[in-house]
């Protein structure tokens, strides 16, 4: 973007970026429509904040704790830089209406996350697809036929050169000062860790994090089971790179264990091989085997940095991302449990008082919600990761498509899993209608994200093929929807298929028509939506955080 190169070079902040005058205006092009420009809205956010029971930890864990947040809030600029640009400071201070300011603050940066990513200030213009990580000026033609050794990687910047040349600047020498300080704050808490394998872990993800090699890492991570804290830290998703999907933002959690809750999930691994057999697809499909040594806990989030903090907030994570990991050890599954409580009551809740018929409306429960969002993060393992005629993974295969699908997928396979593990009585006297309800009932809650994310468009996906199918109706006259429950398996399963198989075939063109058929919100859905607007219902939830709301300055 022309304004930003110009804040490198000048202190009319203010005048570049509001007035968007500091350079000479081109002839209009009549025939493109102008961009829409939306409000800030930061009252679409709900306050909540971030606590959790300290007091069974040591002296040395609170300490710890405090290190972790420290670092956290270098992640969080690194991420500012990556999404916006390294004059954001600058920028934001030139801001002098109070309601676009906070809303800056809330999307690091003058674009909406929750509505498209449109502009709300003027001037900007319209958000790079590349975000901060490419030349504005890149074409994706550019790129791809351009000699670069590791283009594809997570962990570099492209750039020109002296001659306008595209180049590969690395994570960990674009952003050195910065990684440094991060490794030495990790390397500090390492010292106070009661849990030796917590404190080797942290060493290794200092070392990572200054040379981009996160694997070793990564897999010494699977084994951290002992430890009553917790951090996930650096440059995890790929969401914010809509051009390929390539670059990973920086970003980071503070977490601190529920033991009782932890307890009770544990035993839900052990059935990840006898879903993945039952899955409603061919052997081809489902040949891959999902690591058995995965971890399922439950956690009180105390700090969010980066792009976890962006708009809206995970409420549960599966982790490593590392397709050679998850086949070899399986994944991390942490429900964030006072972030998801958060949600349910500010947000789920108040949803189906509008809109679920009144007399399915009780079977709408925290656990319910609770559980979907779990098996959500479960299912991430099912399926394959690579493609089944040898064409790579399918991420590469699918690019900038593969979030959104994965996402879609995760959601539909976790109603499966749930729905089978029902029937062979392992989720207790819990009535499966609850699962169901509330699993409707998110729905309308993730569809507010917008269609611009991957969990938005996964949602809006699913919400019109149920529809489609007839998993569920909508009454005329009080506008409030009815699941049907056997129409709702039925859709379910064949969504399944259908995901399962444009993942294993690697077929982009397949994902592009089945995204923009039906990812979309149509009419009717929009008014509903609308009427939770009306109703005042947040959409998602910001946080008061740090060290004073933990008390431990």
């Amino acid at each position: 973007m022309i304004f930003k190169s110009i804040l490198r070079q000048s202190g009319a902040v203010a005048l570049c970026i509001v007035l968007a005058s500091c350079a000479p205006e081109a002839e209009p092009d009549l025939n493109i429509q102008p961009l829409e420009v939306v409000a800030p809205r930061p009252d679409i956010y709900a306050d909540f904040t971030l606590t959790a029971d300290l007091s069974d930890l040591t002296d040395d864990q609170k300490q710890m704790i405090g290190l972790l947040i420290d670092a956290s809030q270098i992640m969080d600029d690194l991420y500012w830089r990556q999404s916006y640009g390294d004059d954001y400071e600058a920028w934001l201070e030139s801001i002098t209406d109070a309601d676009a300011r906070r809303f800056a603050e809330l999307n690091y940066g003058p674009w909406d996350h929750l509505e498209g990513n449109k502009p709300f200030m003027e001037g900007v213009g319209a958000k790079p697809l590349g975000a901060n990580f490419y030349p504005t000026d890149m074409s994706k033609e550019e790129f791809e036929g351009a000699y670069l050794p590791g283009k594809h990687g997570h962990y570099s910047l492209i750039r020109r050169d002296e001659e306008g040349r595209l180049k590969l600047i690395p994570y960990h020498v674009a952003y050195a000062g910065e990684l440094k300080a991060v490794a030495d704050l990790l390397r500090e808490a390492a010292k106070l860790a009661d849990s030796n394998d917590f404190g080797n872990y942290m060493k290794l993800r200092a070392a990572a994090l200054i040379s981009d090699e996160y694997q070793v890492s990564d897999m010494f991570w699977m084994d951290v089971w002992d430890n009553d804290i917790d951090v996930i830290i650096g440059p995890i998703e790929t969401y914010e790179d809509d051009l390929f999907g390539y670059r990973a933002s920086y970003e980071s959690y503070v977490l601190v264990k529920d033991l009782e809750w932890s307890d009770r999930l544990s035993r839900f691994v052990s059935f990840l091989p006898a879903l993945q057999e039952s899955l409603p697809v061919p052997d081809e499909y489902k040949w891959e085997t999902p690591g058995m040594d995965s971890d399922l806990n439950a956690y009180d989030v105390v700090y969010y940095a980066g792009a976890s903090n962006a708009a809206g907030k995970t409420i549960a994570i599966n982790l490593p991302n590392d397709e050679a990991v998850q086949l070899a050890r399986g994944t991390r599954r942490l429900q964030l449990k006072n972030a998801m409580r958060a949600k349910f009551d500010k947000i789920v809740e108040p949803i189906a008082d509008v809109l679920i018929d009144e007399l399915q409306r009780s079977h709408v429960s925290f656990d319910a919600f609770f559980a979907n969002t779990m098996f959500h993060e479960v299912a991430h393992s099912l399926g394959i990761k690579n493609t089944i005629d040898g064409r790579g993974t399918v991420r590469e295969a699918l690019l900038d498509m593969s979030s959104s699908i994965e996402e879609g997928k995760a959601d539909v396979l976790g109603l499966y899993m749930t729905t089978e593990l029902h029937k062979a009585g392992e989720l207790g006297g819990v009535d499966l209608r609850d699962y169901y309800v509330t699993f409707m009932t998110g729905v309308f809650h993730s569809i507010r994200f917008d269609a611009a994310s991957a969990h938005g468009k996964a949602n809006m996906l699913r919400f019109n093929f149920f529809q489609d199918q007839g998993a569920f109706v909508r009454d005329a006259d009080s506008g409030r929807y009815r699941i049907d429950f056997d129409r709702m398996e039925t859709a379910m399963t064949n969504l399944s298929r259908l995901l399962l198989t444009l993942q294993g075939d690697g077929d982009y063109e397949g994902v592009v028509e089945l995204i923009e058929s039906r990812g979309i919100i149509k009419p009717q859905l929009q008014g509903d939506l609308d009427r939770l607007t009306q109703a005042n219902i947040p959409v998602d939830i910001t946080f008061q955080q740090g060290k004073s709301e933990l008390g431990i300055e």
